[in-house]
């Protein structure tokens, strides 16, 4: 069974960090490009950041960049989001999903590409 599982979500203050982890069950992330995406309440489901299957290309949303990192261990078939100087606007469900591709530096935020989802983890910045 392919699945994807995110972890590492919870309640933190504004300006503290939380680190996002997607690991892979059943498949391996060797050839696929992995995004994350968040859906806040009443809101429709947003990129934020993406790898390619090399992780030698990244992108980020205009709202998270130089606060968010992506990167990924294939090694351990994890996939890590870095979050820092979290603002209360963070406040969302986070999914991380996976792209099956030959191309090695494709790294996309459009939801519709993506094959396989997880079930997401809630991340909640509030004092």
């Amino acid at each position: 069974q392919l699945q994807l599982v995110e972890s590492g979500g919870g309640l933190v203050q504004p300006g503290g960090s939380l680190r996002l982890s997607c690991t892979a069950s059943g498949f391996t992330l060797d050839f696929y490009a992995i995004g994350w995406f968040r859906q806040a309440p009443g809101k429709e489901r947003e990129g934020v950041s993406c790898i390619s299957s090399s992780g030698g290309s990244t992108n980020y949303a205009d709202s998270v960049k130089g606060r968010f990192t992506i990167s990924r261990d294939n090694a351990k078939n994890t996939v890590y989001l870095q979050m820092a100087s979290l603002k209360p606007e963070d406040t969302a469900v986070y999914y991380c999903a996976a792209l099956k591709t030959p191309v090695q530096h494709m790294c996309v935020m459009t939801r519709t590409f993506f094959d396989y989802w997880g079930q997401g983890t809630q991340v909640t910045v509030s004092s």
